[in-house]
C-alpha cells in the first residue's frame, strides 16, 4: 500500500532560465520560470490503476477531490444517434477512473441544467456501489432542447462547493455552440466560478465554436480539445480523469513581486500550453500580485516574465523581480511559500553578453507568437483575406519547424501546401475538411519544450 504521509505532497521547484545582461539604457529583462512539482499525485507515487488506494481511505485524510462530468444532452446530440451513445459511454468510462472515496456528480446540460445522479444537489462518494448507481442513471440519459453553457457551470459550482476537498474540478463536453444564452451570461459564469474549480472542457463533432470552448478552459485553468469522432470520446475521457485523479495541491499562485520603478509587461504560461495571465492578477501586499496556476501533480510547466527596469548605469545590477510559489491556507492563515527564484539585471558595455538571447526565452517568444499567427491566419480564411491567411500561415510554418514543433507542423499541413517549411513558403489548400482547420484551431496553443 502506499504510504500517504506529508512527504507525498509534492515538493516545488523554480528555476529561472534569463540572460541578465543588458546594454547601457536597457531596459527590458525577460525571463523563462520553470515550475516542477515531483513526488505527490493522489497515488504517492505509485502508478494510476483502479486497484490504487485513494488518499481518501488513509486513517484522518479527507476525500482529496471532488469532480462534477457536464454532459451536452441538447437535441443536435442525436445526429446522429451514435453521438450521445458514445457520450454515455465516455461518461461512463470516466466515473470507472474516479478513486475509491472521490466525490462526484453528473450534470446532463441543455438550455438548463439537470442533476443526473446523485440528485438533491449532493454529490456521491465513489465505490463500487455508486458507480455502479451512476452508470444506471446514464442509460437514462436523452437528447432533447438547447444549450446554455453558463447554467451548467453555475450547477456544477454550486455541486463543487459544498464538498469539503482540496481539488475540485470539472469536465465539460458539448457538440454545439452555445445558443440559448448570451454571450455575456456564459462570461459572467465564467467569472464566478474562476478560482472555485478547474474544468477541462471538449468539443465533439464539428458543429461547436471553437473560440466558445477554448474560453471555458482558459477562464478555468484546464484544458481545451477536440474529439471530431465521438467513438474517441471514452479514451479522452478517461485519460482526463486520469490526469484530474492525478491532482494533489489545488490553487497554487505565481507570485511576482517587483521593487520600486520595475514594470510588469507580461506574465504567460508558455509550456504545456501558451495561456496569457497578465490580466488575471490579485494584490497580494505592496508591489507583489499573485498568478493564478491552478491545480498540480507530478508535473513541470514553464512561464514567460517579462518586466521593465529604470535605467542604470554600466557595472550596476539589480533584482528585477522575485518569482514565489504560494499556497494559499484554506483556514486563513499565512500562505506557505513552496519555492522561488530571481529575475536580475545587470548592466555591461559587453556587447557579445548584452545581445545574446537565452536559448528558453528565444524559444518561447517564437512559441507564442506560433500560437498568434496561427489564430491570425485562421481567422482571415474564414474573412476571405486568402492574401493575409497564407502569410500568417506560412509564418506559423516556419516557426513550428524552426522550434522543432512537429505536432502542430502536421496540423498546418492539412490546411497549407507547404513548398518551403525554412522560409514559410505555403500555399493556401482549395479544400480543408472541417475537423482538420477546428484541429488547428483548438491546439494552437500546444507548445513544445526547449530542445536540450
Amino acid at each position: 500500500m502506499a504510504n500517504f504521509s506529508k512527504s507525498n505532497v509534492p515538493q516545488f521547484s523554480v528555476e529561472v532560465y534569463q540572460n541578465e545582461y543588458l546594454p547601457e539604457g536597457g531596459r527590458e529583462v525577460n525571463g523563462i520560470i520553470t515550475v516542477t512539482s515531483t513526488g505527490g499525485g493522489t497515488t504517492g507515487g505509485v502508478p494510476l490503476t483502479s486497484a490504487t488506494p485513494s488518499p481518501s481511505h488513509v486513517p484522518g485524510r479527507a476525500p482529496s477531490a471532488a469532480v462534477v462530468i457536464m454532459v451536452d444532452c441538447s437535441g443536435s446530440m442525436d445526429y446522429p444517434p451514435t453521438k450521445m451513445r458514445n457520450a454515455r459511454d465516455a461518461t461512463a468510462a470516466a466515473i470507472d477512473t474516479l478513486r475509491d472515496g472521490t466525490s462526484f456528480a453528473v450534470v446532463g446540460g441543455t438550455h438548463v441544467a439537470k442533476e443526473v445522479y446523485p440528485g438533491n444537489g449532493r454529490l456521491a462518494t465513489a465505490d463500487r456501489q455508486t458507480r455502479a448507481q451512476a452508470k444506471e442513471a446514464l442509460r437514462r440519459l436523452g437528447a432533447g432542447g438547447g444549450t446554455a453553457i453558463g447554467t451548467w457551470l453555475r450547477l456544477a459550482d454550486r455541486l463543487l462547493g459544498a464538498a469539503e476537498v482540496s481539488i475540485r474540478h470539472g469536465i465539460l463536453l458539448t457538440d454545439g455552440r452555445n445558443e440559448h444564452e448570451a454571450p455575456e451570461d456564459l462570461r459572467a459564469a465564467l467569472d464566478a466560478c474562476a478560482g472555485r474549480f478547474t474544468c477541462d472542457a471538449r468539443g465533439v463533432g464539428t458543429d461547436w465554436e471553437v473560440k466558445e470552448v477554448t474560453a471555458i478552459a482558459s477562464a478555468l485553468l484546464g484544458t481545451a480539445d477536440i474529439v471530431a469522432d465521438p467513438a474517441g470520446l471514452a479514451a479522452d475521457f478517461t485519460q482526463m480523469m486520469e490526469n484530474a485523479m492525478g491532482k494533489e495541491v489545488a490553487d497554487v499562485a505565481l507570485r511576482l513581486w517587483t521593487p520600486v520603478g520595475v514594470e510588469i509587461k507580461f506574465v504567460k504560461q508558455v509550456a504545456p500550453t501558451v495561456a496569457e495571465l497578465t490580466d488575471r492578477r490579485t494584490e497580494a501586499g505592496p508591489r507583489a500580485g499573485d498568478y493564478p496556476t491552478g491545480s498540480w501533480g507530478d508535473e513541470s510547466r514553464d512561464y514567460h516574465v517579462c518586466v521593465q527596469v529604470p535605467e542604470a548605469g554600466i557595472g550596476q545590477e539589480m533584482l528585477a523581480a522575485r518569482v514565489s510559489l504560494i499556497l494559499p491556507d484554506p483556514s486563513g492563515g499565512a500562505p506557505q511559500t513552496l519555492s522561488q527564484g530571481l529575475v536580475r539585471a545587470v548592466w555591461t558595455d559587453d556587447m557579445v553578453a548584452s545581445t545574446s538571447i537565452n536559448p528558453q526565452v528565444a524559444h518561447y517568444t517564437g512559441q507564442a507568437e506560433l500560437a498568434q499567427v496561427i489564430q491570425q491566419g485562421l481567422d482571415a480564411r474564414k474573412s476571405g483575406d486568402f492574401d493575409g491567411a497564407t502569410a500568417k500561415l506560412g509564418r506559423a510554418v516556419q516557426l513550428a519547424s524552426a522550434s522543432g514543433n512537429e505536432d502542430t507542423a502536421k496540423l498546418l499541413s492539412k490546411v497549407v501546401d507547404v513548398v518551403d517549411a525554412a522560409t514559410g513558403t505555403v500555399r493556401l489548400k482549395a479544400k480543408v475538411a472541417e475537423a482538420d482547420e477546428m484541429t488547428l484551431e483548438t491546439r494552437s496553443t500546444k507548445t513544445v519544450r526547449v530542445k536540450k
